[in-house]
């Protein structure tokens, strides 16, 4: 066992199954997770660093990865900002909405690997209608079974209109349904928290927090839905649609 698992899990931070994986304090809030280190030759980001993942805050580190009645609510992986939804455009239009990048799919792989290095996986996943989702969902699990061929047999999968963008054709009208998914969770038998795949207006409807693509809020139900924290691929990075003019 690491050292500095140890001390964690001494300071009562994890629980008795320890993360498999190295984690590095960045500071007194952020903390680095690497995937493992057979691994490291493919998991290297456009700018041709290591990629890892950044969670905040350190000090909530067990109850954000070795909770299964958490809910970690994600906003779909980065998209091709040049090819933009057309107006009243369906969720299964693939042809006529913004979709995922080729690097975004690679960013979603590499998050689904470093999470299945350490041991994390979803209990349970529910994904919106849209391609993007979509496309997250299949490059998140293609991660997951990269760490390990059949890691994914036996996790359920919903595809829900409940999780489809606001104020758009077939979206959903409000976070009510979202809220009422993430307020139901209690956790499913230690098979691991439920993953929510849904966009960024929903997202920020819901928690007034805003996100970047790919990135997941974790949050409680058993505190009437608080965000215990966050975490993203480290070269993770504002899009041009939400966070530049």
């Amino acid at each position: 066992m690491h050292t500095l698992t140890a001390t964690l899990i001494a300071a009562g931070f994890l629980a008795a199954a320890p993360l498999s994986a190295d984690m590095i304090r960045v500071s007194n809030h952020v903390g680095n997770m690497i995937a493992d280190m057979e691994a490291e030759e493919t998991m290297m980001n456009e700018q041709g660093d290591l990629e890892t993942l950044r969670f905040e805050p350190w000090q909530m580190l067990g109850e954000m990865f070795q909770r299964d009645d958490v809910v970690y609510l994600m906003r779909h992986g980065p998209t091709d900002w040049s090819n933009l939804d057309v107006k009243n455009v369906a969720p299964e239009d693939c042809e006529n909405q913004r979709v995922m990048s080729e690097a975004g799919k690679q960013d979603m792989q590499n998050l689904g690997r470093i999470l299945a290095d350490n041991g994390i996986l979803p209990g349970a996943i529910v994904v919106s209608e849209w391609c993007r989702n979509q496309q997250t969902l299949e490059n998140l699990m293609a991660g997951f079974e990269a760490a390990e061929p059949g890691i994914t047999d036996g996790i359920p999968v919903e595809t829900s209109e409940d999780l489809n963008l606001l104020l758009s054709l077939q979206g959903a009208p409000d976070v009510s349904d979202l809220r009422e998914r993430i307020s139901n969770w209690s956790g499913s038998g230690g098979k691991g928290p439920l993953l929510l795949i849904s966009h960024f207006t929903n997202v920020e409807e819901l928690t007034q927090f805003t996100v970047y693509e790919g990135e997941v809020l974790v949050l409680d139900p058993k505190r009437d839905n608080r965000v215990l924290g966050y975490f993203r691929l480290s070269s993770a990075k504002p899009d041009i649609g939400h966070f530049q003019n």
